[in-house]
């Protein structure tokens, strides 16, 4: 398949991308860097954030940040800020899954880590970011959901509920700050392949054969097709676009 070429309309713009060393974020760093813009890669993996960001050459970095961390967070901000000046953009994009199970064998352990890393660390980046974002009166703020907050899969119930709650996150921050000149929209991946997507679906073929069967393109998805949308997202092409969830997904919430 012959991925989205991005066009360069982000051409000297400024952003991070957290979990920008996993599949989705690493798709998203290099679409981001082929628009123009400058990127900043974090993960809580250093080693892999510095891979993609020496991949990618001059114009990206990488830092270690734990998005659980409020002072990670800051930290993470304040370096985009101390370098550039700006911050233009930002993509919210780390997040855990982990592997199906009963919703009575979800331990609280479970449910407080997804919670915690997928929705906690949203609101303290989104924090963060719109902090600097306001002082300038522009920005885009970009986090990732899943399809599966439309679609529940069985077995995920602390994933489904934080994906939601990004929703939520996203639409709050939307309407608050619309006249800002800040725009804060959601990408709602369905099964895309990922490490993530095959780490949750484990090797058992029931497991297996349940996933498949809501894919209604009759695939998965490809990294780089959600990083598409996030790269226009954060463009000036959707200027007037703000609040919305853009579900990529091959159609499979419509089955």
């Amino acid at each position: 398949m012959t991925a989205p070429q991005p066009a360069r309309d982000l051409d000297g713009q400024v952003g991070l991308v957290t979990g920008g060393a996993g599949g989705i974020g690493r798709a998203v760093c290099r679409s981001l860097v082929e628009s123009g813009a400058a990127v900043l890669v974090a993960d809580l993996d250093l080693d892999a954030a510095t891979a993609v960001a020496s991949e990618l050459g001059g114009s990206a970095s990488a830092m270690r940040v734990d998005v659980t961390s409020e002072g990670d967070v800051d930290a993470m901000v304040a370096l985009v800020v101390r370098a550039h000046g700006r911050l233009d953009f930002a993509v919210n994009n780390a997040g855990i899954a982990g592997r199906q199970q009963s919703f009575v064998d979800v331990s609280l352990e479970t449910w407080r880590r997804t919670l915690d890393v997928n929705l906690t660390s949203a609101f303290l980046c989104m924090r963060a970011e719109l902090r600097v974002m306001l002082d300038a009166r522009a920005g885009s703020i970009v986090n990732l959901s899943s399809a599966a907050a439309y679609r529940p899969p069985p077995g995920l119930p602390h994933y489904v509920a934080s994906k939601n709650g990004v929703l939520g996150l996203t639409k709050s921050a939307s309407i608050e700050f619309a006249k800002s000149g800040v725009r804060v929209n959601t990408v709602a991946p369905g099964s895309i392949d990922t490490p993530m997507l095959r780490e949750t679906m484990g090797d058992d073929p029931r497991t297996r054969g349940a996933v498949s069967s809501r894919w209604a393109a009759g695939r998965m998805g490809e990294p780089s097709e959600v990083a598409a949308a996030v790269v226009w997202l954060c463009s000036p092409e959707a200027s007037f676009v703000n609040g919305a969830h853009l579900i990529v997904d091959g159609g499979m919430v419509s089955l």
